[in-house]
């Protein structure tokens, strides 16, 4: 009796889906061009305005994170980036993050998050639509999604859903970023 009931067991679990979950797609992808779009800036000099980083940076390398909500990991995520922009000549290469939907956090708080962080070449700013720009086609499944583009086109996309996000992704995009650094 006990073995059949093990084996019912066993047949009923086999059925239950696995945790493990498809990566998921968001934003543009190698190869394609990512699509101005401005944001309101939240931290650095351009504070308070609306800015287009990507019409700024044209052919130079940059980074893009879109994020749904602030951590940790995220904090550590921005701080790598801006390590990586600090020990380049001013100006060669630019990153930023923005926050997706104006009612995700507010601007002061978001300035606050990023000094904590110790950002001073990596600026952050809120976009007001939770969705993001639709030109992007970010993922709502997606907590972040990271691109790096070099002459305008996507060269490196990461996407993480919320929790996902942890150390060795965070070193696995330090070093594209730094792979990115050194192309230009």
């Amino acid at each position: 009796m006990a073995l059949r009931v093990w084996c019912v067991a066993a047949l009923v679990l086999s059925g239950v889906p696995s945790v493990a979950r498809d990566p998921v797609a968001s934003g543009p992808q190698a190869g394609e061009r990512p699509g101005p779009y401005s944001f309101l800036v939240a931290s650095g000099p351009e504070r308070g305005q609306q800015t287009c980083y990507v019409c700024e940076t044209a052919e130079k390398p940059g980074v893009i994170v879109f994020a749904r909500s602030v951590s940790d990991p995220l904090g550590r995520l921005m701080a790598a980036c801006d390590e990586s922009i600090a020990h380049r000549p001013k100006d060669s290469m630019r990153a930023w993050m923005t926050v997706l939907g104006e009612k995700t956090i507010r601007l002061d708080e978001l300035g606050a998050w990023a000094k904590k962080q110790g950002l001073k070449s990596v600026p952050v700013g809120v976009f007001d639509d939770p969705v993001g720009p639709p030109s992007y086609k970010l993922s709502r499944d997606a907590d972040v999604t990271v691109l790096l583009f070099v002459n305008r086109k996507v060269v490196f996309n990461a996407t993480y859903r919320s929790g996902e996000l942890n150390d060795a992704a965070v070193q696995r995009i330090g070093e594209e970023v730094a792979r990115l650094a050194a192309k230009k």
